[in-house]
């Protein structure tokens, strides 16, 4: 049968599935093709940047063999083993079917891909094509064999490729040609080790299969959660916890970078890092559900990277607590779907935005609550924090949504500010540190005083985004959820129903805010458009529920949990005019609502079945 050359189209977003051992992850499509992987960390070069470019930009496909005429077969089944990251994909063909297994095995050493090639009937022609691209596809590297295995080597990386199939080189690529019958099992495996350092171990497929399952299993069952959303709530921290770098405490936002919110447009940003916001939320989700040793270490996180110097608290950091995330485009990128252009790094790093403080201090609190060891160091800095928004908290800044235009009064900042005073309050009250208790009480009546005159609209009865501004903004939604005002408050009533009137799409779910004021005017500073925030729309069935609306909260949250991959994942946003799924994947941002609406949900009895 003729074999031709490989020639990858990147799939849609959904189409892809996470692998990843808490330092890295990759992306692996329906036809076997993984399209993205930063070696060694998350936020490390790509070696496999064909999903934000062409096969020419790397890519390592395994799968059936087809003919020179016809696109890669897509996978008839794929899976996750149980309640683990190890996924499994099958091929019906016409000779027979093959299963590939993928995994990444949690390491303290190299960083491995695993891919074993089962057959499960018949005899299936099979085919592994790699093409390695270092610094994001723009490098070639020198391949060759050392000792009997093939490396590529290109400045300070190598990748090691390892397997018992014959393998020989065409057209800058490494192929396998082989065949798979009931039984067979054939293992390839890359690793990558610093080129300057000697090769790294040789792998043991099988039983790195076994340990990675060992791994995942003993994880799952310290999740204290056992209710009707048990599924999707397990499959959200499986995926949280792939979104955290093990070796510091930090947690990505997500693995990936530049897939975009508009698809053809400019919305492409950097979330490989981490966010104190997202990092902060990601953590209470973790608490709830029995996870102290994740929250522990982010603790750890955060008091390295603040250090002594709370008062230039940045929004986001690097995964190891890196400060400088200065932002760049890659021209030689065409961006997934031509969306460009390709970013990394993030220029929002030294954006104000002083929510951050109202997350980080609301993570600290329910760390104390939850029974976590005493840091004197994170009290300490709790205190710190608060001194700062004493002379800063009624300053504009850009917001939870990173807006690119003007600094604006923004409710949802004010919010969370008065979130900040108000828990360090409560720290001080139970005695665990020591503060000026009546003046920061003062402090937190004058902030909600603040926000219910300047950031309240009498006449629509809601809150707006900012003050003096007739724009709603979802982020109000977390009103009643931080506890500024209790559910049942006429204004809260309002601001949900005005919500679902003004951000609305017409599947019922939200957007974060108006991208235009009805003209040309971006109010965000950015062209194009943007769709449904999966976050907000979560946020909406949680305050359904608070407000007593549980039937209609249950029914978005199912309608939610509808567009889910196969596997469970969710990115950023959801495109309502495509239909599918758009923005960074998988998204921290977007599991987190998942899970704390379902354990609301839960709590009130409010789901089918």
């Amino acid at each position: 049968m003729a074999v031709r050359l490989e020639l990858h189209v990147a799939g849609l977003i959904e189409d892809y599935a996470l692998i990843g051992d808490m330092q890295t992850a990759a992306l692996v499509c329906r036809d076997g093709t993984v399209d993205w992987l930063c070696l060694p960390r998350f936020d490390s070069h790509a070696v496999f940047a064909g999903l934000l470019g062409t096969e020419e930009h790397g890519f390592w496909r395994l799968g059936p063999a087809h003919a020179a005429d016809a696109e890669p077969p897509v996978a008839a089944r794929r899976r996750y083993r149980g309640d683990s990251l190890i996924l499994e994909s099958e091929w019906d063909t016409p000779r027979g079917t093959v299963r590939v297994t993928d995994f990444m095995p949690p390491r303290d050493g190299a960083p491995q891909l695993i891919r074993i090639v089962e057959g499960v009937s018949g005899r299936v022609p099979m085919r592994s094509a790699l093409r390695m691209r270092f610094s994001y596809g723009r490098v070639v590297p020198w391949v060759h064999k050392h000792e009997g295995r093939t490396v590529a080597v290109a400045g300070p990386d190598s990748v090691w490729f390892d397997t018992t199939a014959e393998t020989y080189g065409k057209s800058l690529t490494t192929y396998a040609d082989f065949t798979v019958a009931p039984g067979d099992r054939i293992a390839f495996t890359i690793s990558w080790e610093p080129s300057h350092k000697q090769p790294p171990a040789l792998p043991e497929p099988e039983q790195s299969l076994d340990a990675t399952e060992d791994f995942w299993r003993e994880w799952v069952e310290q999740c204290t959660y056992h209710g009707p959303y048990r599924e999707a709530v397990v499959r959200s921290l499986i995926t949280l916890k792939a979104l955290t770098y093990a070796p510091t405490g930090g947690i990505v936002a997500a693995p990936t970078t530049s897939l975009p919110e508009d698809i053809g447009g400019v919305r492409n940003w950097d979330y490989r890092y981490t966010w104190l916001r997202d990092a902060a939320i990601t953590l209470s989700s973790l608490l709830r559900t029995g996870y102290r040793d994740e929250a522990r270490a982010w603790r750890e996180w955060l008091l390295r990277a603040v250090a002594g110097d709370p008062e230039n608290l940045q929004i986001m950091y690097g995964i190891a607590g890196e400060r400088e995330l200065g932002e760049a485009e890659l021209d030689w990128l065409p961006g997934y779907e031509n969306s460009g252009p390709v970013r990394v790094g993030n220029g929002a790093a030294h954006q104000l935005q002083l929510d951050v403080y109202g997350e980080v201090t609301e993570a600290l609190h329910l760390a104390h609550m939850t029974g976590l060891a005493r840091n004197d160091y994170a009290s300490l800095l709790q205190l710190k924090l608060i001194r700062y928004l004493e002379q800063h908290w009624d300053e504009p800044d850009e917001g939870i949504w990173e807006v690119r235009g003007p600094r604006r009064h923004f409710v949802h900042s004010k919010v969370m500010a008065w979130v900040a005073v108000d828990r360090t309050i409560k720290l001080i009250e139970s005695g665990d540190a020591d503060g000026p208790l009546e003046k920061w009480r003062d402090l937190r009546d004058d902030i909600h005083r603040d926000v219910c005159e300047k950031g309240y609209d009498k006449e629509r009865n809601t809150f707006t985004q900012s003050y003096g501004s007739k724009e709603l903004d979802a982020s109000l939604l977390l009103i009643p959820q931080m506890g500024f005002l209790p559910p049942d408050d006429k204004r809260v009533i309002g601001t949900i129903e005005a919500i679902q009137r003004e951000l609305s799409t017409e599947d019922g779910f939200i957007l974060r805010y108006p991208t235009t004021s009805g003209g040309d005017e971006n109010l965000d500073g950015l062209p194009g458009d943007e769709g449904a925030f999966l976050a907000c729309s979560f946020w909406m069935a949680d305050d359904l529920a608070m407000i007593g609306r549980v039937d209609e909260a249950r029914k978005l949250f199912e309608k939610l949990l509808a567009l889910r991959n196969d596997l469970g994942l969710l990115a950023e946003e959801w495109d309502p005019r495509l239909k599918r799924q758009v923005g960074n994947f998988p998204q921290a941002f977007s599991h987190v609502p998942l899970i704390d609406t379902a354990l609301r949900l839960t709590a009130s009895g409010a789901y089918g079945g």
